[in-house]
């Protein structure tokens, strides 16, 4: 009880016997605020271990389980070499992105598997082996596609075009079920059309018994991430000496942060990079100083880190 909490003590002018001259007090009610503090105290300790648990509880569900034997299986396509009959070619520099990827992904747990130079059917077949191999024990897939490519979602093979969505496909999680409610990753370096930008300037997984017996639906495309080199229409930039610069600043990211931040993070730093650090530079005033800007489309559900 503090002192604006007493009533005014007026004291009169008699003499007190001197043993009892130490003894004075209030004439108001005994002072429990000691005695309600300390329950009240408790009680806050109580709801507040309470709350932590379902902070945590609450964080835990917003995230993906990782606490798998591996992280999982990263498969990169690296098409470099094109059939003269689809008139694409030679991207130098795309052995610099591959030898990036394969170490950064490595470091980030992942078991790392390059197929060079695939054609269509390569390329869909390699795909849908590994969709169909059992990935209980896998925390994620991801898969890393290295090639020219079309608006409209089309990428090349080696002899022709085919279709992004057809090759994430066996993925899907009415197709690959134990990779259920886990994260599918995609990379994507590739043109989405012949647009430019010029830029402007400025003035500065599997479900589990548990989760089986609770009957709910999955949406067979959730879970997925594309992340695209560039927006839909335009070019996407490559330096035949230091490799692309979306895969370059994907790798300089996931090398730095890739064990601490959240993937969408991730990727929003590697957008600002790439947006940032990055100017064309030719012989051809056409298509000198032009800009990129990197596109996430994300159907995951939950928050990525690649740790347990």
């Amino acid at each position: 009880m503090s002192d604006d909490d007493n009533p005014t003590v007026v004291e009169e002018e008699f003499e007190e016997p001197e043993d009892l001259a130490a003894n004075d007090d209030v004439d108001a009610k005994p002072d429990r605020s000691s005695f309600i503090s300390s329950v009240f105290n408790k009680k806050r300790k109580s709801d507040s271990r309470t709350s932590i648990k379902k902070s945590q509880d609450q964080q835990t569900s917003c995230q993906y389980n990782m606490d798998f034997e591996k992280m999982g299986t990263c498969i990169i396509i690296n098409n470099k070499n094109f059939d003269s009959c689809t008139e694409m070619g030679c991207r130098t520099g795309t052995d610099r992105d591959a030898e990036a990827l394969v170490k950064c992904f490595r470091n980030l747990g992942f078991d790392v598997t390059v197929h060079n130079d695939c054609s269509r059917a390569k390329m869909e077949a390699v795909l849908k082996e590994v969709s169909e191999q059992d990935h209980k024990n896998s925390a994620c897939f991801a898969c890393i596609l290295l090639s020219h490519g079309e608006d409209d979602g089309l990428i090349y093979g080696t002899d022709g075009l085919t279709s992004i969505k057809e090759l994430a496909a066996p993925f899907r999680g009415d197709r690959c079920k134990t990779l259920l409610e886990k994260p599918k990753l995609f990379f994507i370096q590739a043109c989405r059309g012949t647009e430019l930008d010029h830029g402007i300037q400025a003035d500065s997984g599997f479900v589990n018994e548990t989760d089986a017996q609770q009957h709910y639906k999955v949406p067979v495309e959730a879970d997925f991430l594309f992340a695209y080199s560039t927006a839909p229409g335009y070019y996407s930039w490559r330096s035949p000496g230091t490799g692309s610069w979306f895969i370059q600043a994907l790798c300089k990211v996931l090398n730095e942060h890739g064990k601490s931040l959240e993937l969408m993070q991730m990727l929003t730093r590697v957008n600002y990079t790439v947006a940032r650090d990055y100017q064309s530079r030719t012989d051809n005033p056409d298509m000198s100083e032009k800009k990129q800007i990197p596109c996430i489309v994300s159907m995951l559900t939950k928050e990525l880190y690649f740790h347990k």
